[in-house]
Formats: C-alpha cells, sequence, structure tokens
C-alpha cells in the first residue's frame, strides 16, 4: 500500500506570497491567511519556530485555523541545530532566569549556556511540540544543520543527543554538506534507520562546492522532499542570500521527481513535499502543479 503524499510550501507568511495575489484581497489578518492555505494545502512547514519560540498565541491560531488531518512540520530552534542565535529571541522568562549565566553578547552558541539552561529551552520546545501533536496536527520536528556540520563521530553523538530529546516524536533531518550523502552515505542511512529519523532529500542545484546530492531515501517512517530551486548563480550568493530561491520550477523538471517520490511512498507511511523556493507565488505555483502531476490521493 502506498504512503500518503502531502504537498505543501514553507513560509505561507512570506511577503512576496502576500503580495503576489495568492491571497484574496478580502484575507487580511494572519489567520485567514492560514486558513486560505490550509483550503488549498495539506502540509504547511512552520520557519519562524528556528528564529523565535512559538507563543500560545501563534499555536492557537496555527491550530485554530486549519482543518482536522492538518500537518505542520515544526523546524527546530536555531541553538539546537548549532547556528548562532540571538538571545533576544529566546523566552522572556527564560533569559530573566538564567539572566546571571547569560553571556553578555547579541548572539550565542550551545557551547555559551549552561546544561540547565539548555535543557530548560529544549523542555519548552518540546511543550510546544507537544501542542501539535495533541492536536493530531504534528508532522515532524525538521532540523536543518549548518554548512560546518561536517560527519564525524562528534556529529552523530549530537543528532543522537537531538534524538533522545525528542524521543517518541517524529524527526527529520536535512544535511548542507554533500559527504554526508557522498562519502559517507552509507554510514549515514544507517545511523538514520538506527534512530528512526528521516532523511529530508533535496531538490537544490548541482555542480557546485556545497551541493547535495537529491538522495532519495526512506529512513523513518515520514519521508521529506524539500525543493529548493536551481537558481545556481545566486546558490553560494553571501551579499542577497535570499536571491538563491528565486527560481520557478518548469514541468519538465517537476516530473523528474515522479518516480522519486512515488518510490518514497512505496516504502514510508507519509511524504511530505515541500517547495521552499519563496519567491513571490512560485512555492504555491509549483506546489499546485506537483498536486496535479501526483493525481488524487
Amino acid at each position: 500500500m502506498m504512503g500518503r503524499i502531502l504537498v505543501g510550501i514553507s513560509s505561507w507568511t512570506d511577503a512576496g506570497l502576500q503580495e503576489s495575489g495568492f491571497y484574496p484581497p478580502q484575507v487580511k489578518t494572519p489567520a485567514q491567511r492560514l486558513a486560505h492555505y490550509a483550503s488549498r494545502f495539506p502540509v504547511a512547514e512552520i520557519d519562524s519556530t528556528y528564529h523565535v519560540f512559538a507563543r500560545q498565541i501563534n499555536l492557537a491560531m496555527w491550530l485554530g485555523n486549519t482543518p482536522p488531518g492538518f500537518s505542520f512540520d515544526v523546524r527546530a530552534f536555531s541553538l539546537f541545530t548549532g547556528h548562532p542565535t540571538l538571545v533576544a529571541s529566546m523566552p522572556r522568562a527564560f533569559r530573566e532566569k538564567f539572566a546571571a549565566v547569560l553571556p553578555d553578547k547579541p548572539a550565542i552558541y550551545p557551547h555559551d549556556v549552561t546544561d540547565e539552561a539548555f535543557d530548560d529551552l529544549w523542555d519548552g520546545f518540546r511543550r510546544t511540540v507537544e501542542t501539535f501533536r495533541t492536536a493530531g496536527k504534528l508532522g515532524t520536528v525538521f532540523f536543518q544543520f549548518p554548512p560546518w556540520f561536517h560527519p564525524g563521530e562528534k556529529s552523530l553523538e549530537r543528532i543522537a543527543g537531538c534524538r533522545e530529546r525528542l524521543k517518541g516524536y517524529p524527526m527529520s533531518i536535512e544535511f548542507r554538506v554533500p559527504s554526508w550523502l557522498t562519502a559517507r552515505k552509507e554510514e549515514t542511512l544507517a545511523f538514520l534507520r538506527k534512530h528512526e529519523i528521516g532523511l529530508v532529500c533535496v531538490d537544490e542545484p548541482q555542480g557546485l562546492k556545497s551541493s547535495v546530492p537529491p538522495e532519495v531515501a526512506v529512513t523513518a517512517p515520514l519521508a521529506m522532499v524539500r525543493f529548493h530551486g536551481r537558481n545556481a548563480s545566486h546558490w553560494e550568493s553571501r551579499e542577497m542570500p535570499g536571491s538563491r530561491f528565486d527560481y520557478l520550477y518548469g514541468q519538465d523538471e517537476l516530473r523528474e521527481w515522479l518516480p522519486r517520490v512515488r518510490k518514497l511512498a512505496a516504502a514510508a507511511e507519509t511524504v511530505h513535499v515541500i517547495f521552499k523556493n519563496k519567491h513571490k507565488d512560485y512555492p504555491v505555483r509549483n506546489a499546485e502543479q506537483m498536486k496535479a502531476l501526483l493525481g488524487p490521493d
């Protein structure tokens, strides 16, 4: 029996999408935009949880304006993936509780916080994840590790630590260093299967030093594909990082993925196909095309 394939996008609140005409003129509030989006797609990726902790008002809005069976992929907080994290992005209660031990600098890394403080942040994040699960709307907790996160024992230990923190919850990982899926591919896939962590398959420009191959493999009950676009000329740009997603897929490029997505669905319970090419209305246009190409559930 084939697994269910859900197609959607990341960042349904993106300014370019709001200005593109995707949302009707009468759709003006965040709640209305989400309800409109959810009437067209069954899944969405929440990118904001990477930048800041979700507030109760946001959780209520997300869960209250989506239908039963809708799925959210919740992106892991930046500190958990080793990215520099603004202290101001952390909950006020946390900052007040640990004011005496937090470094006096705007951005910090995991090694800058005490074990107790790190545990406290994880406890808060898990409560958010549990809220989605209780509502029946949790897809997966999605980790995107940075480009300096290379294969090795310490990296595997770090991933295993995240898995332990999220024991019992679905978890997926996207790597941004090619060697995870080239020289270390078999080791990586075996590790993910052992810990029941989903590999995020990617479509992105190939032929560059940073290019991660479009490896298709099922390592957990939920599989995911993220379409970043193929804007090779801007993919590694540091001057205009947002321009890397300025890419509209053609029909033939989407058709390339049909057998791959169906291969995933043949082995996974659920497949999430997420378009990340956030420029104007490109992601929703390509998501609609992909839905049509895949056909009805």
